[in-house]
């Protein structure tokens, strides 16, 4: 088997950018939520210390009143994270064991990352393309994806000849993150072995092979 992306990776965490710009990176709704909850478990502490006219007795009855609200903003962020777990797996699209995918053309051969990889790799900061008119071999590596967490290699699902690379994601990486299988998709291909298709897994073969794979770690 081909080393996937999840575990064939170098781990960059001693070059990671300051904290302040991996917070930049956050999607805009978890940071709300992140700062509603520090808002809300500190509220108590601001709210007794300026507001002296409280009687001793209703001290406690904010207190708890607060944390139902800390309590039900936490489990919200569970739940969200819980959604967010599950991963996209289209249907017109074949996919590898080190999680890429293809989209088939005639003998056009658009690829990317999945859904699974790049939720599990964390907010990508760049990508390595190969050069326009090399050769790419199926299950060989062609190029490589940098996250805050870890820098993999890429496989082709297919062989065959480069013949365009998504340039948007020089400038804008993140998009394999926001939508990898539209916007940020990675290689296109002029593949000269058509069958090697058929080796593939299809959407539910790889949804079994995440399953299984997950229930390991």
């Amino acid at each position: 088997h081909s080393p996937t992306l999840l575990n064939n990776f170098v781990d960059t965490s001693t070059h990671q950018p300051p904290l302040s710009s991996l917070f930049l990176l956050l999607p805009l709704s978890s940071i709300t939520l992140l700062l509603l909850v520090l808002f809300i478990f500190h509220f108590p502490l601001i709210h007794t210390s300026v507001d002296t006219t409280l009687h001793p007795n209703q001290i406690p009855k904010r207190k708890m009143a607060t944390k139902l609200w800390a309590s039900r903003a936490a489990s919200y962020l569970r739940i969200s994270a819980f959604h967010r777990a599950f991963a996209t797996v289209p249907k017109d699209l074949k996919y590898t064991e080190s999680h890429e995918w293809v989209k088939v053309d005639g003998n056009s051969a658009t690829i990317g990352i999945t859904d699974h990889a790049q939720k599990h790799l964390g907010d990508v900061v760049y990508v390595e393309f190969p050069e326009v008119g090399s050769s790419v071999e199926q299950f060989g590596s062609f190029g490589a994806v940098e996250s805050v967490k870890a820098s993999s290699d890429i496989n082709s699902p297919v062989s065959g000849k480069v013949v365009e690379f998504n340039e948007e994601l020089n400038n804008g990486p993140a998009l394999i993150n926001a939508n990898c299988y539209e916007q940020g998709w990675i290689l296109k291909v002029e593949m000269n072995k058509p069958e090697e298709v058929k080796a593939l897994m299809d959407p539910d073969q790889y949804t079994k092979f995440c399953d299984e794979e997950d229930a390991k770690h």
